[in-house]
């Protein structure tokens, strides 16, 4: 999966043995392809082109560049670093060969040529000149070859299926037919408008996830991930339930630098897993455990991932109000966690007798840690109060920027002098290129989608298939969004399922941002499905556990809170957990949905472990279950038993209190 930045390979295996960092990195190189690492004038070289790449985006976010320009440039330098830093095939690793350099070339050119080409290029596209054609299927090829290295075979492969129907879905049958389109309409649709390759995933590549993508790198090599994990270990040390809050409050905190599932897993399980041990996880759950902390970090504020700046461009609104959207949600999924590892420490005690303090580890005291080390705080708060103050996001994590790097002089050991500066920022850039060329190949895609109205008609289909049930086609939805996730990173598949599934939710009333967030969520959640479960597969090279297995505890840690994401489109209030309002919501609206959001998370976290007041037999799982579905989708029971149960959130409180007091702890 994509995300919005990434710990270098190196910097996520430290502290682990040879053999585990070996497949560490291996995992982490699934998800961003196979790096070189060049030395000497090469990697001098590589580095100044990364560095350029950072300074024209710094530039771009200071001064006005045309918009044109500003995305084939940036294609451009993702497309050239790419084939320089990212081998054909990993055998011919840290070696600069003369295809790449081939390659980069032709990039370079095709770049040329649609910026020398101005304004006439644009306004030829109807009727393209055969130059325009070759330098289109270039790009294109280009692109999915960039893609193909940086994120692996399945993008692209998508990708020209998409194409193939471009080109000969008039030979399919109703109603997925299309009048059918050829080079001369489809290649400059895709290559020179601004609705295919260069549309708004790449717009937003350029101008925000590239900022924040070296906005990462600044936070990561001034200490501040280091300082975040520290942090959460004091900050919940020497408690029963120490190791999984740690987890938890680490994975929120290191949201920020990391914004990677895996970096964040890895990096949180390299410290956290010898105290679980300790304190009594098996293997396996600490392993769901670790990955579900690392989800977090994808939907956690202020940063999230790359896909929530799409949506801001997609709904056409500012960037703070997806951050406010993201609030509500972000607390519930952390509460559910911590619901979890509650339960854990109750069920790990009552099981095998646990312990309450974990012996042998040293804690250094918050005050003494904020006080060396809490500047790190600042820059994060800096983003919210600049947007506040009414600045754009791409001048806010700008100016947050410069506040990092000032303030990383305040500990020398950890301040970026010039040379670890220029370090950093070519490290932002090249953490970029696997987004820009997925964001490229997903444009192309978009294009198809967009020009052959196969949206429209996918709605249209979903909608009848569910019989213009909003309830039906948001499960339709949600398994759709999850199943192109299992092929595409995140970012990918927010993209294609945004102008496929979302406009199904809208044609039946939803508001546009409840259905876009509801397919966000629902393409983070692929993060830990297999076969790409990236998170519980790194996770489970750590603690040794097997994978699957790993992945199943993940599912069981993430599960509860990705039904939330119903409430949003199923419920006419449920928009409040968004911090939205229709015209009759009050606060206390808001404030209701949100506890019952609440309750029946904890009874379905509970339901989930098998512990309660003590462990629980199957039929009173069963039935929480049941009863956390009463409270957090009501529309269900609704839609399909709304003559049995008229009131089904009262009957979903009424039977976990009910389940709870009856579970009196059984007799030793």
């Amino acid at each position: 999966m994509t995300t919005t930045h990434h710990l270098p390979p190196e910097a996520a295996t430290e502290g682990l043995d040879d053999a585990t960092a070996a497949r560490i990195e291996e995992l982490i190189e699934e998800e961003e392809g196979a790096q070189n690492r060049f030395s000497g004038w090469l990697g001098y070289g590589a580095t100044m082109l990364a560095l350029a790449m950072s300074l024209f985006h710094l530039w771009a976010a200071w001064d006005i560049v045309p918009t044109t320009t500003l995305r084939y440039v940036h294609v451009g330098f993702a497309l050239v670093l790419g084939f320089v830093l990212f081998p054909v095939l990993r055998r011919f690793r840290n070696r600069l060969m003369p295809w790449d350099v081939a390659l980069a070339a032709a990039a370079v050119y095709c770049i040329y040529y649609l910026i020398a080409g101005g304004d006439d290029l644009q306004d030829r596209y109807i009727f393209p000149e055969p130059m325009d054609i070759v330098v289109g299927w270039m790009l294109i090829a280009l692109v999915l070859e960039a893609a193909r290295r940086t994120t692996g075979p399945v993008m692209p492969a998508v990708a020209i299926a998409f194409l193939l129907y471009g080109f000969f879905g008039n030979h399919l049958p109703a109603p997925w037919q299309h009048q059918g389109y050829d080079s001369e309409r489809l290649i400059p649709h895709l290559t020179i408008t601004l609705e295919g390759i260069f549309g708004t995933a790449v717009d937003v590549s350029a101008t925000l996830i590239i900022l924040f993508t070296i906005y990462g790198a600044i936070l990561q090599n001034s200490g501040a991930g280091k300082f975040f994990v520290d942090f959460s270990f004091a900050a919940t040390g020497g408690k029963a339930a120490s190791a999984g809050r740690t987890v938890v409050l680490s994975s929120f905190l290191l949201g920020g630098p990391s914004g990677s599932g895996v970096a964040t897993t890895v990096t949180l399980g390299t410290v956290a897993w010898p105290m679980m041990k300790k304190v009594g996880y098996r293997a396996d759950d600490a392993g769901g455990l670790l990955a579900a902390g690392g989800l977090g970090a994808i939907i956690s504020p202020p940063v999230l991932g790359a896909a929530a700046f799409l949506i801001a461009e997609y709904l056409k609104i500012g960037y703070l109000d997806v951050l406010k959207m993201a609030v509500i949600p972000t607390i519930l999924y952390y509460a559910s966690l911590l619901f979890m590892v509650e339960l854990d420490q109750k069920r790990i005690r009552a099981e095998r007798g646990g312990i309450d303090i974990v012996e042998g580890m040293t804690v250094e005291p918050i005050p003494a840690l904020v006080r060396r080390y809490g500047f790190h705080f600042s820059s994060l708060i800096a983003i919210i109060i600049f947007m506040v103050w009414g600045y754009s996001a791409t001048l806010s994590v700008l100016y947050a920027m410069i506040v990092a790097v000032v303030l990383s002089f305040i500990r020398p050991e950890q301040a970026l002098w010039p040379k670890r500066l220029i370090e950093t920022l070519a490290s932002g850039a090249i953490q970029a290129v696997g987004i820009a060329a997925t964001c490229a190949s997903a444009g192309i895609i978009v294009g198809v989608i967009t020009l052959t109205g196969l949206g429209l008609k996918f709605s249209d289909i979903a909608i009848q298939a569910a019989g213009g049930s909003v309830v039906v086609t948001a499960l339709y939805t949600a398994l759709i969004v999850w199943v192109i996730g299992l092929a595409v990173p995140v970012t990918a598949s927010y993209i294609i399922c945004a102008v496929v599934a979302a406009p199904a939710l809208m044609k039946l009333g939803v508001p546009d941002y409840a259905a876009h967030m509801f397919v966000f969520y629902y393409a983070v959640l692929s993060e830990v499905s297999p076969p790409t479960a990236l998170s519980p597969f790194a996770a489970a090279a750590i603690t040794g556990a097997g994978p699957y297995r790993t992945t199943l505890q993940a599912w069981k840690y993430t599960l509860p809170a990705f039904l939330l994401p119903f409430v949003f489109v199923t419920d006419p209030e449920g928009v409040g957990l968004l911090l939205n309002f229709t015209p009759s919501m009050t606060w206390i609206d808001v404030a209701w949905q949100t506890l019952l959001a609440a309750g029946g998370l904890a009874a379905l976290a509970a339901a989930a472990q098998g512990y309660g007041r003590r462990m629980m037999a199957v039929w009173e799982r069963f039935a929480l279950a049941v009863a956390g579905l009463l409270m957090i989708f009501p529309a269900l029971i609704e839609h399909f038993a709304a003559d049995l149960l008229p009131y089904p959130h009262w009957i979903g409180v009424a039977l976990a209190i009910g389940l709870l007091a009856l579970q009196r702890p059984r007799p030793a």
